[in-house]
């Protein structure tokens, strides 16, 4: 942008004037999934107007046409005006992913964001000042203690890992997909969570076993939550820092090494490649940085929230394949998605 600057926007600053607004509309959208509107609106077989969505949600009618207006104007929503009255109804774009009852739903997603994210985003100048995460400032819980944040109560576990769970629905496919990993015959995801990206794994490699290693309350919340009629997955509880990781032939760390300093990083990986046999490798999968510090802008966005939640930090491809290389592992690939996490393959 600062580059291009045309002069219609050194005249008026139309963009700058959207980013500010930024914060407002996601907050439009966080709002509208809480209170329900698009589950409502998906229910309905015909368009509704503000006043029969607030009765339904019990909220104000004023209140509720603003909104939904609002989602009008940013196109998540439709409209059509008869007599006089507005009846709204949602775009294939709200059923698909705002909507509970999809099976693309990041209804899961925009709850983390909403109650969890956002209050710590607030303190994203003390961050930058302290250079440390806001979890005490936040929460009441020690910065130096992150997973003890995230798992606070049962009920941040259960928004945690939909969140989890939302994004490997939607992004796990390509994942699991960038390299070809049928030669893999054991795999075992590392901090996996629900168990959603082993899924898919599963379902890209029928003929390879996979287990979820998880702290033994995810994985019994896993079961008890997000567990499938004849699951292919297995679960094994345990922690990765302290316990003995099960034997495999590839271990998967989705979203892991971001959380953490690259000490505790290569401790992990060391240990993983002490456990590997020739061949046999680890699968990182993160949102990977351009090397030129010039974008993706939403792995810059992730890199702050690793800022203000965790210890770690989003890093580019040369940054892990030097930790790769200091834990030992000599065979670096990596493969951009396109999408929102990436994947580099390392083979011992």
């Amino acid at each position: 942008m600062a580059e291009h600057l045309s002069q219609s926007e050194l005249d008026y600053p139309f963009k700058l004037l959207e980013y500010f607004n930024g914060f407002r509309i996601s907050k439009v959208i966080f709002s509208a999934c809480e209170l329900g509107v698009f589950d409502l609106l998906l229910k309905s077989q015909e368009p509704l107007s503000a006043r029969h969505v607030a009765q339904e949600l019990s909220t104000s009618v004023d209140g509720m046409e603003r909104l939904l207006d609002a989602l009008v104007g940013i196109e998540i929503l439709e409209v059509e005006t008869t007599n006089g009255t507005a009846f709204y109804s949602s775009t294939d774009v709200a059923n698909l992913y705002l909507a509970k009852g999809s099976g693309k739903s990041l209804h899961d997603m925009i709850i983390y964001q909403s109650q969890t994210i956002y209050p710590l985003w607030n303190n994203l100048a003390d961050a930058v000042r302290e250079g440390k995460n806001q979890n005490e400032k936040t929460s009441g819980v020690p910065a130096e203690d992150v997973f003890q944040a995230i798992y606070s109560s049962e009920e941040e576990m259960l928004k945690f890992m939909g969140l989890m769970n939302s994004s490997w629905v939607l992004d796990g496919h390509d994942i699991v997909t960038a390299f070809n990993l049928s030669g893999f015959q054991n795999i075992v995801d590392v901090g996996g969570c629900t168990g959603a990206l082993a899924r898919e794994m599963a379902k890209a490699y029928p003929s390879s076993s996979v287990t979820v290693f998880d702290l033994p309350q995810v994985v019994e919340t896993a079961q008890k939550h997000f567990s499938q009629e004849n699951d292919a997955v297995a679960f094994q509880a345990g922690d990765f820092f302290s316990d003995e990781l099960p034997p495999a032939d590839l271990y998967v760390l989705a979203r892991i090494i971001h959380d953490w300093p690259d000490e505790k990083c290569l401790t992990l990986l060391k240990k993983i490649h002490d456990l590997c046999k020739p061949g046999c490798g680890v699968l990182l999968v993160e949102a990977l940085l351009f090397e030129n510090r010039r974008g993706p802008v939403m792995a810059q966005m992730f890199s702050l929230n690793m800022l203000v939640q965790t210890e770690g930090q989003e890093r580019p491809p040369s940054q892990y394949t030097q930790i790769l290389n200091r834990s030992g592992f000599c065979n670096v690939q990596v493969c951009r998605t396109g999408k929102s996490y990436d994947a580099i393959l390392a083979i011992k």
